[in-house]
């Protein structure tokens, strides 16, 4: 088996999230010196010219990332995109913005649903970032709002946001009961 295309897998799949030594050597069951001499020979694929991703070491994880000389065309991309939001990206903004800071399986069980390819979509728009790790187990990333955020719905800070209404079932409803 190929072991450097599943680690490059691996780092695809995870994303934004990275993959630490410690996981890539628990997943490929190999040692710490196999996994890095794994990670190098990527690396080097990644740093031809010809590629447009590299291996990034950040916040303790390794991560697929764009080169930076690439930048001026990202932007491009990102300029000429329709700026509007889905209903699913409305719904995560709206949880992370009255609860941050949130992790993304607390997002998601709010939602009822994944909310990974959205929170990438997010942050990938700068209207989310990561901001530290939860003391919960795995050590999930905990996200907030951003300034651009704030920026696109014309907001000074999320003071500025409407109350929460959440609607409670009246307590001294039978719900048994019939009416005559």
């Amino acid at each position: 088996m190929n072991l450097v295309g599943v680690l490059e897998g691996l780092l695809f799949v995870v994303g934004d999230e990275g993959v630490t030594l410690e996981d890539i050597c628990s997943i490929l069951n190999v040692s710490p010196d196999k996994a890095k001499e794994l990670l190098t020979t990527l690396k080097k694929e990644y740093d031809k010219d010809e590629r447009g991703i590299k291996i990034s070491y950040l916040g303790n994880s390794f991560k697929l990332t764009t080169k930076k000389e690439h930048k001026e065309f990202y932007q491009k991309l990102v300029k000429e995109r329709v700026e509007t939001l889905s209903q699913a990206q409305l719904e995560v903004l709206a949880i992370i913005a009255y609860n941050e800071p949130i992790t993304r399986i607390e997002i998601d069980e709010i939602r009822g649903i994944s909310s990974i390819y959205v929170i990438r979509k997010l942050l990938s728009k700068d209207l989310i970032k990561v901001v530290g790790k939860s003391d919960l187990p795995g050590k999930p990333n905990l996200y907030k709002t951003t300034r651009e955020f704030l920026d696109f719905f014309g907001l000074a800070s999320l003071n500025d946001l409407p109350e929460l209404v959440v609607e409670k079932p009246q307590e001294d409803a039978l719900l048994f009961e019939t009416k005559e």
